[in-house]
């Protein structure tokens, strides 16, 4: 075989067979594809398309490229995907519940894209831990806390590696098939037994409509199906931020109060919708309802703070995080409140907006190079439907300097809109795919 004869495939409209995708996610993997080639592959893909078998087989070759964990565990593997948004710290959340309730869960996560935030850095604003896990200590750690949140190796899927970085740069990230491989290579590279994805919609989400959601979602849900892993989709909103805050200390600090307690609210109920719909299919529990309300009830025990602090020592956080977490997570140097100018309702949020304001706060990477500062970033968001008054705070601005808190308050005034009139608020679930 050679790529030529692939990419002429493409290029016809014809899908390449099985045996020769396997050989280009080889080629891409061990560099016997050059550049310039996986660059033709891209366009043809994006232009072209795969259908739904030759996105299934592309999946599968870009996951056999490399590594593929296997477990031997008294529990389903089961795992989460999320497709991205602000404020989006569910997966904190999500992998110590499943732990309490006797799954295991190594969830292979990644860093902040960008206006939306990464679960990676935000496991990394806590002093210590570190999410570059050898296979042979990823095993220990389902023993020790049940879950783990790290980074994808080397040996993970790299022919996804390699092609990821030509798509950046050749025009061709959007292509649905391309997308599909890309995020699923990796996660079915963890063997998981069962797999829920949380696909975005809205202001802050990459896909502003429910179509071009829909479309993800099914593509997705579709190929993991037919790839063997048992999978179910959710359609969630993203049309303001998940939690109150924004940032990756911020973050943690909010997924601490659900913990503890303190706070519920958007946050308890997306983790404990997608814990049911794992629970249900894993046949750990007889419905999704059941599955949920076995997750909610975790999460308000307090047991799970526990599973949570277990799981951040084993990554090489505080012992005693749990206890400590106030004193323990880094703060920024100027905090500055942002108050309501008008009286009305809150009608509108520009989460991606937002969510850039905390890149340029040093809370994301404009470019890979970057270091992320863990304290910056929004806290005490208003929601939609919120009536304010004059002088209601709108949100705290956290900063390393007080001309990037100015920055950051025009951004927040634009991406806020008040008006006379409430209007409606959109559902948190939009729905269900299965």
């Amino acid at each position: 075989m050679d790529a030529r004869a692939i990419i002429a495939v493409l290029r016809r409209g014809e899908t390449p067979s099985e045996d020769q995708l396997r050989w280009f996610a080889q080629g891409l993997a061990d560099n016997t594809v050059s550049d310039a080639q996986a660059g033709a592959f891209a366009m043809a893909v994006c232009l072209r398309g795969l259908g739904p078998e030759g996105r299934r087989a592309l999946t599968l070759a870009m996951r056999d490229s490399g590594e593929v964990l296997s477990w031997d565990l008294d529990g389903p593997v089961l795992d989460k995907h999320s497709t991205g948004g602000v404020g989006d710290c569910v997966s904190l959340l999500l992998a110590p519940a499943l732990a309490e309730c006797g799954a295991y869960v190594p969830m292979i996560s990644g860093r902040g894209l960008g206006h939306t935030g990464g679960t990676l850095d935000k496991m990394e604003a806590i002093p210590g831990v570190t999410t570059q896990v050898p296979q042979d200590r990823l095993v220990q750690i389902m023993s020790e806390a049940g879950c783990a949140i790290v980074s994808a190796t080397a040996q993970i899927a790299p022919a996804d590696r390699r092609l990821y970085a030509i798509r950046d740069v050749t025009s061709t990230v959007e292509s649905l098939d391309l997308i599909t491989a890309s995020i699923l290579s990796k996660k079915l590279a963890a063997s998981p037994d069962g797999l829920v994805l949380d696909v975005k919609v809205g202001s802050g989400a990459f896909m502003k409509t429910i179509d071009e959601a829909r479309a993800l979602a099914l593509s997705l849900s579709e190929t993991a199906n037919a790839a063997g892993c048992k999978t179910s989709a959710v359609i969630t909103d993203m049309n303001q931020p998940l939690a109150s805050a924004l940032g990756n200390a911020l973050e943690v600090a909010e997924v601490m109060k659900v913990l503890t307690g303190e706070v519920a609210g958007p946050l308890a109920e997306i983790t404990a919708v997608l814990g049911g719909m794992l629970l249900a299919d894993a046949g750990m529990v007889k419905s999704e309802q059941e599955g949920t309300k076995k997750i909610a009830e975790a999460l308000s025990s307090g047991h799970m703070a526990e599973r949570f602090g277990r799981m951040i020592a084993a990554v090489g956080g505080p012992l005693e995080f749990v206890e400590n977490w106030r004193r323990v997570l880094p703060e920024a140097n100027v905090i500055h409140e942002v108050t309501a100018k008008q009286s009305g309702f809150v009608t509108a949020i520009d989460g991606e907006a937002l969510g850039l304001a905390v890149v340029r706060l040093g809370g994301g990477r404009m470019v890979e190079s970057d270091q992320v500062d863990p304290s910056v970033g929004l806290s005490g968001l208003v929601r939609l439907g919120q009536k304010v008054e004059v002088g209601t705070p709108l949100a705290m601005i956290h900063a390393a300097r007080e001309d990037a808190a100015s920055t950051a308050e025009s951004v927040l005034r634009t991406a806020i809109t008040i008006a006379p009139e409430a209007q409606s608020v959109p559902d948190l679930i939009h729905e269900r795919i299965s």
